[in-house]
This record gives structure tokens, C-alpha cells and sequence, in this order.
């Protein structure tokens, strides 16, 4: 590889070289590719090096055709796309799939996107998301793997094994990764998209920076810029972290492409002007120019005049050339442009039903008054919402090539396993009523509308329904289109419609089951008082209906844990479960302490809660030596029962505490889990192992350390209800 690519290169003109750094979009019809203007004579010209938003054997061979025929040097273009969470078998959201705690399973996910975005022209993918987010204001929570650090770098890992294999040399089947948003997008100031984010270094070090570290470190292929700024110099244009920490610190091989126009919006910043900013971009490290053709525009003129060394652009084409290689694409321009593999691996039966598994168990089990759940065969259903017969919204946001059309609705999936008799149905109101927000939406490509019934009038009918029947499921949440870029929310809770009918319905004295669709943690404080039972479905993707179903006739046994807490209230945002003690601990009845007056500190539910029809007891925490040496570790082992008649999966999960450091810790730390089935009646003994890099953490100097002193250890199934110990770590 280093060979051709540098013969290559040695072939290639200035202007050439730069064209390699253009990402441009395109998209599609029915008749073929359908290009911006210019870009068919940039493609001839050798002056596009990628494109994206372009799916499809047959769309994909045209463009291709068209470098390989007519470009000088006939170097391949890579095409990339939005592949989140699935490409035309869409899965549940990654918040969603991070519930699950399955890494297994959500490497498998990721395996099958490779494989269907593979066989449908595309080489590239823009994910994993990796942004640690603690605001679910932010409607792009709904892109990542929550607020740990620890699960979040577990997930990274696993999905770029998933896209890309394990093999330097990509097969067929496989795509190249590309992990976002380099780096801290998650914590946007107040939860609003693209906003400002300022942290300390050691907090980056501590609790940010990880995930994507573990995506480099199982060698994913690119890297994608943020929007915001570090440290007051916007992602696109900071050469500490393009090169100094992606680069010199972690070893990143790679190529980093910006985010959409990020190059441009630095000017926006107040940075520079465009010949500034691409400059400063070139020379932080940004290697590929995604939409904005700034370094198409202006980079020519900057080697020239000296302010950008050539050395950085030789860099940066060397790279994407070398993604290229690995791809197979010099090799056979065309190897992803296969008709029979798209027709045979897309859709496919393993990837449906991965779909269905994977949303059964990303379905966490918010509350289960008096076991109203599951339902039993002998009872009359009433089903209320209107999402219960919707289609399109259970895909989610981020759905890529996904069609409504392609999923099953809820009242689909009970019609099939010929549960629909003893159900019966009422709308009961609206999705949205604000009928501006749904005329912004719909702008946006939603395709929200109002019944021809008054609001009233559907909440009647679903009185009378639930009347006539012993026990209500209502389906409620967001659309898909308020959840994702450029989504943020200031308001969390279902929508006052919403509870309107969740009210009304209350008063008719039966059971009340809500099912709940969205793609953020939302504020419940009152249903979580009022309802008899709450099913946190998410966005579920194509096999969202049948998923559900399962679990609430009880054919599915709900294991998913929260991986992002879900507050009482929007005043208590942000809130995460590894935040740090303060110099005033909360104490009851006491007022200068850290507390708010009108309501808990404590969240609704926390990082790692989720029910089972199942019940799980701990008992037994055992430390194998109650200290250990800087070289040795620590076995940590805890009973777990089951005390129930069900058979149920329970998720294990290992905390720390580091009790006295040099810098304050937080007041506990993820550092293992276990998924366990355990027959009713069931125990076992779980059993983890505690290293001496568990321990360790940056220090104020950002040395990575473990320091002697005293720790507790936790145990149990959320981060809130555990059993704990204490142990030394002695001195060297």
C-alpha cells in the first residue's frame, strides 16, 4: 500500500491532491444520480475525492464510472453515508441499543449495517456517535450511548469491530467507520444543538474523551470534527486536538473529515474569514472538507503563498488514498456495486429478525405496579394512542435509507399473532396539536397532521373504549422528528394533550399501562405516580410493533437498563449519576446544603434502572482482600437471585469510588457489568475482576495514575440499589 500510494502521489498535480480533500453530496431518482451543479465536471477533473447521500448499485457504478473513464488519473471516489443505526433494516435508535447493555448484540447491529450499506454502493459510514451526554435537551442524545464513559468507550469499540472487522484490509462486506463528533458535541451548553462547550482539560481526560479513544484504538478509519469549539478555537481548525492529542497522544492513522460545512461556520465563530479558517483548518489537521469546498476554493493559493506547508496536504491525500486501499477500491473500482448482493443481503430475513431482538431487548421496564404486566390471554385490551397503527415514527430519527412501509405498527403485530380479538382501539388524540410546530416539522420532512375529530371528541372515545374493557395500554411520546440534529427541546414530558387523555383516562378506575416512544429521557414525575405501569420503547425501528407486543403478553422478558438517567424535572438538568460530592453533601433537614426547595436531588430514574418481570436479590458482596498492591488485582464477587416464578436476564453492574485523591472523584464510576439468565428460583455467583488501570484516573497534571488510599466498591442492578464494600489500595 505504501508503495502504490506513493507512486501515486508522485503522479499527481497540486490541484489533484486537494481534489482528494472534497467531500461533496449528491442525491438520487428513480433515473440515476441527480448532482449538484459543477460536480460532474469536478468529478472529470479529478477534483472530488467522496461523496455521500448517494446509495445504490446502480447509481453509485454511473458516478463511479464517470472518474474511471474521464478523470486523468482514474482514482476511485469513496462514497459514505448516514448509516446510524441500520441502513435499510433499521434498528433501534443507539440510545435505545445502549439500553441493552449487550455488546454482543449491538456489535451484530453493526455488522448487518456493514453489510446492507456494503451491498448497496457504500463504503463509508458516519458512525459510531461517541459523545458522552448527560442534557437530554439535546435531541442528538438520542444518536449515542448515554452518559457513561466506561459504557460508552465499550460501545465505541464495538461498533467499529462491527462496521469494519478485524482485519486491516476491508472486505466486502465490511465499511469503513467513522467516529463523531470529535470531540465534547455532547455537552453543548443548555441542551441547544451546535451551541458552545467549555470544559476543564481533566474533566475531557476523565469523562469525555474515553469513547472516542476506544474507537481509535480499534483502529477505526476516520474521524468526523464537531461543531463547537474546545477550548475557544471551533474542532475544524484546533490543532491540540486534531494533532497534537489525535495524532501525537493516541496514534490515530486515519483520516478526519469535517462535519457538514464546519469549515465554513468557523467564520460564523469569528475566527477568520474564509481564506483564514481554511487555513487554520488545514493546518490543525482537518483532511477532508465535507459540503463547504473551502479547501477546493482557497487551499492552492495557501501553499503557494506558504501559509499552509505542502507537507499537510500530502498528508492528508496519502491518507484518504490509503482509506481507499484498504477499501479495495484501486483494486476494483466497482466491488460495491453488486445488483445480486443488494438484492439477496438487504432486508434479508437474519437482519429482520435481528431488528426484532434487538428491540425487545433495548425495551426497558420503567414501573410494574402489582404485576399489571404482562398482560394475560384472558383479558379484554384496550389499546389508546396514536402511534399504536403509525408507522413511519417507530424508525426514528437518523433512519437513513429506512421506509415506513417496510416496518410493522403495533396493531399490525397484534393482527398477526392473533391477539387483535381481544383488543380493541381509540386514537384518543393527536401525535402533536401546536399546529406551528407541526408546520415546522413537516417543513423539515415530517409528515404530522390532525384528525378530522376534535381533541375532545378522540378523548371520548377512548374513555368509552377503556371503559368497556379490564385494563388500557396507551402508546404515547414524541415524533421521530423531535428527537436528532438540530432537535433540541426545552420541555421534556409528553405533550399537554397527552396527559390530558392519560388524565382523563385515569378516572375511569382501570389499569393503565403506558408505552412510551421517544428518543431522549423524558421528565415523568407524574406518570410515574399515576400510571400502573411504564415501558420505555424508544424509537424500536422496522420491528418496534411485534417487539412490543412480545413484551407486554409476556412472550419477551424485559432486560434493558437506562444508560442516560431520566430527571424529575428539566431544573435539575444535567444530571448523571457519576457527578462528584460537594464540600456541603446533602443532608435532610438541613438548610446549607446542596439541595434544591422544590423538589429531590434525586433523579426519577437512574443510570442503570431497569424492571424485569422477573426479581433479583443481592447478597454476599465478597472483596478477595480487603487491600491490594499497585501490581494486583482485585476479585469482587456478589449471590444474585432470582425470587420470582419467571425466568429473567438481570444486567450485573461494578462501581467505584476513589475516596480520597489529589482531584475530587466522582462519587461513583462504571467499571464492569455482566449480563446473567437466571431460571426462577435461580442463584449465582457473579464475579469481576478489578485491575490496578481501573483504579487509575488524570490527575491535575493529566498523568494517568492510581493513587494509594482507601476505595468502595458497589454492586447491584442500577447505580442507586447496590451493595458496597471497602478496600486499599496500598503504596508501591
Amino acid at each position: 500500500m505504501d508503495t502504490f500510494v506513493s507512486e501515486l502521489m508522485a503522479k499527481m498535480t497540486l490541484k489533484e491532491k486537494i481534489g482528494q480533500m472534497n467531500l461533496l453530496s449528491v442525491g438520487a431518482d428513480v433515473t440515476g444520480p441527480v448532482l449538484s451543479e459543477g460536480v460532474e465536471e469536478k468529478i472529470d477533473n479529478g477534483q472530488v475525492g467522496g461523496l455521500f447521500n448517494m446509495y445504490g448499485p446502480s447509481a453509485v457504478r454511473q458516478l463511479q464510472q464517470r472518474v474511471m473513464e474521464k478523470s486523468r488519473l482514474k482514482i476511485p471516489m469513496i462514497f459514505g453515508y448516514d448509516v446510524i443505526h441500520g441502513h435499510r433494516t433499521i434498528f433501534p435508535i443507539p440510545l435505545a441499543l445502549s439500553s441493552s447493555w449487550d455488546l454482543n448484540l449491538i456489535q451484530r447491529t453493526a455488522i448487518a449495517a456493514a453489510s446492507e450499506a456494503s451491498a448497496d454502493g457504500l463504503n463509508w459510514v458516519f458512525s459510531p456517535m461517541v459523545d458522552i451526554t448527560r442534557d437530554p435537551r439535546w435531541g442528538r442524545v438520542m444518536e449515542g450511548a448515554g452518559e457513561d464513559t466506561y459504557l460508552g468507550s465499550q460501545i465505541a469499540r464495538a461498533m467499529v469491530v462491527g462496521y469494519q472487522g478485524k482485519e486491516k484490509m476491508l472486505g466486502t462486506d465490511n465499511v469503513l467507520a467513522c467516529v463523531k463528533h470529535f470531540a465534547l458535541y455532547g455537552a453543548a451548553e443548555a441542551g441547544r444543538d451546535y451551541n458552545t462547550v467549555d470544559m476543564s482539560r481533566q474533566r475531557m481526560y476523565n469523562e469525555y474523551l474515553a469513547p472516542y479513544k476506544a474507537a481509535v484504538d480499534a483502529n477505526v478509519g476516520s474521524v468526523m470534527t464537531s461543531f463547537n469549539e474546545v477550548d475557544g478555537i471551533p474542532a475544524s481548525g484546533n490543532k491540540w486536538l486534531l494533532t497534537d492529542l489525535l495524532r501525537k497522544q493516541w496514534g490515530f492513522k486515519g483520516f478526519v473529515a469535517t462535519d457538514y460545512t464546519a469549515i465554513n461556520e468557523m467564520v460564523a465563530h469569528g475566527v477568520g474569514d474564509e481564506k483564514q479558517v481554511t487555513a487554520l483548518a488545514l493546518n490543525a489537521g482537518s483532511e477532508m472538507d465535507m459540503v463547504g469546498e473551502l479547501f477546493s476554493n482557497h487551499a492552492e493559493e495557501l501553499v503557494k503563498s506558504g501559509q499552509v506547508p505542502i507537507k499537510k496536504i500530502d498528508e492528508a491525500c496519502r491518507r484518504i488514498l490509503e482509506a481507499k486501499h484498504k477499501l479495495g477500491l484501486f483494486a476494483d473500482p466497482f466491488r460495491y456495486c453488486n445488483e445480486e448482493r443488494a438484492i439477496t443481503q438487504i432486508l434479508s430475513s437474519d437482519k429482520i429478525a435481528l431488528s426484532k431482538e434487538a428491540a425487545v431487548k433495548s425495551m426497558v421496564l420503567l414501573k410494574n405496579e402489582n404485576n399489571v404486566l404482562p398482560l394475560k390471554a384472558s383479558q379484554k385490551v384496550a389499546f389508546i394512542g396514536p402511534f399504536i397503527k403509525d408507522q413511519g415514527n417507530q424508525l426514528g430519527s437518523w433512519s437513513g435509507a429506512g421506509r415506513s412501509q417496510d416496518c410493522v405498527s403495533l396493531w399490525q403485530a397484534l393482527e398477526t399473532a392473533g391477539l387483535a380479538k381481544q383488543c380493541t382501539y381509540a386514537k384518543g388524540c393527536n401525535i402533536l396539536d401546536d399546529q406551528a410546530l407541526i408546520a415546522r416539522l413537516n417543513r423539515d420532512g415530517a409528515s404530522l397532521a390532525l384528525d378530522a375529530k376534535s381533541p375532545q371528541e378522540m378523548i371520548d372515545q377512548a374513555v368509552e373504549t377503556v371503559k368497556n374493557a379490564d385494563i388500557a395500554v396507551v402508546v404515547l411520546g414524541e415524533p421521530a422528528a423531535m428527537s436528532g440534529e438540530a432537535s433540541s427541546r426545552t420541555a421534556i414530558g409528553l405533550f399537554d394533550h397527552q396527559i390530558a387523555l392519560l388524565q382523563a383516562l385515569k378516572k375511569t378506575g382501570k389499569p393503565i399501562v403506558l408505552v412510551l416512544m421517544n428518543g431522549r429521557p423524558l421528565t415523568l414525575t407524574w406518570e410515574d405516580q399515576n400510571m400502573d405501569a411504564i415501558l420505555e420503547t424508544w424509537f424500536g425501528g422496522l420491528q418496534a410493533g411485534p417487539a412490543t407486543v412480545d413484551v407486554l403478553f409476556g412472550h419477551a422478558n424485559p432486560s434493558a437498563k437506562l444508560s442516560m438517567t431520566f430527571p424529575r424535572n428539566v431544573g435539575q438538568i444535567p444530571i448523571h449519576y457519576n457527578s462528584k460530592n460537594t464540600g456541603r453533601p446533602f443532608v435532610e433537614n438541613s438548610k446549607y446544603k446542596t439541595q434544591y426547595l422544590d423538589a429531590s436531588n434525586t433523579p426519577l430514574y437512574p443510570f442503570g434502572f431497569g424492571l424485569s418481570y422477573a426479581q433479583f436479590d443481592y447478597s454476599n458482596l465478597a472483596l478477595s482482600s480487603p487491600t491490594i498492591k499497585a501490581n494486583q488485582s482485585l476479585n469482587v464477587s456478589a449471590t444474585v437471585s432470582n425470587t420470582s416464578k419467571t425466568d429473567g436476564i438481570e444486567t450485573v453492574q461494578l462501581y467505584i469510588r476513589d475516596m480520597v485523591a489529589s482531584v475530587t472523584r466522582p462519587v461513583k464510576e462504571l467499571k464492569g457489568f455482566q449480563k446473567i439468565l437466571l431460571k426462577a428460583g435461580e442463584s449465582k455467583t457473579v464475579s469481576f475482576t478489578l485491575s490496578p488501570d481501573d483504579l487509575r484516573f488524570y490527575d491535575s497534571d493529566l498523568n494517568f495514575v492510581a493513587e494509594p488510599g482507601d476505595f468502595q466498591v458497589f454492586v447491584g442492578g442500577n447505580s442507586r440499589d447496590t451493595k458496597e464494600a471497602t478496600f486499599k489500595l496500598l503504596a508501591p
